[in-house]
């Protein structure tokens, strides 16, 4: 196969908004300049999309053009629509069932691929059908039978359905998109997507995207691209211009304190806390709760509604505050979170990229702050050399901050209890479920 042709949007095209360069480059074009169809447009509209993301811009002519695409941007740049527009812009020149395949990594990217397509189809009558593990075989079997347009799914169910639900078949698909194909291969789902491939019909088109190109993302480009051309509009390590990026360095003991001091100083803004573990997850959201904050948990011990009706309760603002580990670090449009706080920091930098790009998404302005410890300064060192900048450490008045004290005691003390009780409904469902080998089914959730 011959080399990957590059295409790249250099940096200073990139960075600030005041260059006249970037805004005649960007406000110049429109989707319909982009080639997509009137029908399609009026959906954008609909969907508040005013003018193409650069990687929008960047990919769609190539797609519609019938190309293979790479796209590469830091997360919430807009590649969703990026592959969604070119697949249903195809499908109304050819109609037919089974048309095109979207494969993500974790059961909410996948149901947010889903809406996002129903919405922009909407114009168009579009059928799409959601197969993720955790849900009713059953009823997507239904679902299947009735023909859909596109299927969107995560690779463990889907080999699933392949293998065992009569009758479906994509031996005529014609469009293959892989999102977040770096995730999906950190995931151990390589060899779901090895079988996924060999029964793909040769004659297709494929999207790859990612917000980073690692080497078994380029292993996963040769066997899945024929002549693909490269889009990108991000370096390895890039956080949006419109992100203001801080740390606190505290001791470790006082966490608690700071957490609810920075969570009083953003009241009324919409915050995402990332935790390293599940009982960490659960621990603060309990802590939170006992002083009166709208918290609530997400990770992947939790049943898929369960996780879903966090992520509506968050996104409609009924809780203004949302506890997850890097379940929820990747891929979900949270449009409105204002606020990112690593309470615990991130072992890597792409983590930390991706962690804080739940907010300044689309333009906006956003902060994130990260918990520096004293057992944390080395990996905080190696995310700052991975950025390329020193960041400014948040500035805090510590007197404010002790007043907290006993307060937050108390509501640990309350945490600690409700996390007993936590554990041991927990204990109980491991004893009953945690035996064996992980299977499909529980690949496309992340255990935190």
């Amino acid at each position: 196969m011959s080399a990957v042709k590059k295409r790249k949007i250099s940096q200073e095209h990139l960075g600030e908004a005041s260059a006249p360069s970037t805004e005649v480059e960007q406000t110049s074009k429109t989707f319909k300049e982009l080639g997509i169809i009137d029908q399609l447009c009026e959906a954008c509209e609909n969907m508040g999309y005013k003018s193409p993301t650069p990687i929008q811009a960047q990919a769609i002519p190539l797609a519609i053009d019938g190309r293979d695409v790479i796209g590469l941007a830091e997360t919430g740049s807009g590649k969703t629509a990026a592959f969604v527009l070119p697949t249903l812009q195809a499908l109304m020149e050819t109609p037919q069932p089974f048309f095109g395949l979207f494969l993500a990594p974790t059961r909410e990217l996948a149901y947010q691929i889903a809406q996002a397509t129903e919405t922009l189809g909407s114009t168009i009558g579009v059928r799409c059908v959601v197969l993720v593990g955790g849900m009713d075989m059953v009823a997507q079997s239904i679902a299947l039978g009735k023909k859909p347009h596109i299927v969107v799914a995560t690779p463990g169910r889907l080999l699933d359905h392949l293998e065992n639900t009569k009758g479906f078949s994509l031996r005529n698909l014609k469009y293959l998109a892989i999102d977040e194909a770096d995730r999906l291969l950190d995931m151990d789902f390589g060899d779901s997507l090895d079988k996924i491939l060999k029964v793909l019909p040769r004659q297709r088109h494929t999207y790859l995207f990612s917000a980073t190109m690692s080497s078994k993302v380029e292993s996963l480009q040769r066997a899945s691209l024929s002549n693909p051309l490269r889009v990108s509009v991000s370096s390895k390590y890039q956080t949006v211009s419109t992100l203001q990026s801080s740390y606190l360095c505290i001791p470790h003991k006082h966490k608690n304190l700071y957490l609810v001091y920075l969570l009083n100083e953003f009241a009324g803004q919409s915050s995402i806390i990332f935790t390293t573990t599940v009982h960490e997850t659960q621990r603060v959201a309990f802590m939170l709760r006992a002083l009166g904050f709208g918290a609530i948990p997400l990770h992947g011990q939790l049943s898929q509604s369960a996780r879903l009706g966090a992520l509506n309760k968050f996104r409609s603002r009924s809780r203004d505050i949302l506890v997850a580990t890097d379940v929820a670090a990747r891929g979900l449009d949270i449009p409105s979170v204002d606020v990112v706080l690593n309470f615990d920091l991130p072992m890597d930098s792409k983590t930390y990229i991706h962690r804080v790009g739940r907010t300044a998404r689309a333009g906006k302005s956003g902060v994130a702050i990260s918990f520096v410890t004293q057992y944390d300064v080395e990996v905080w060192m190696r995310i700052e050399w991975a950025l390329g900048k020193k960041l400014k450490e948040h500035a805090v008045e510590k007197d404010e901050v002790m007043v907290l004290a006993e307060r937050v005691a108390e509501a640990q003390r309350q945490a600690i209890i409700e996390m007993k009780s936590f554990d041991e409904k927990k204990g109980i469902r491991g004893k009953k479920f945690g035996k064996g080998k992980r299977s499909r089914d529980d690949m496309d959730q992340e255990d935190g």
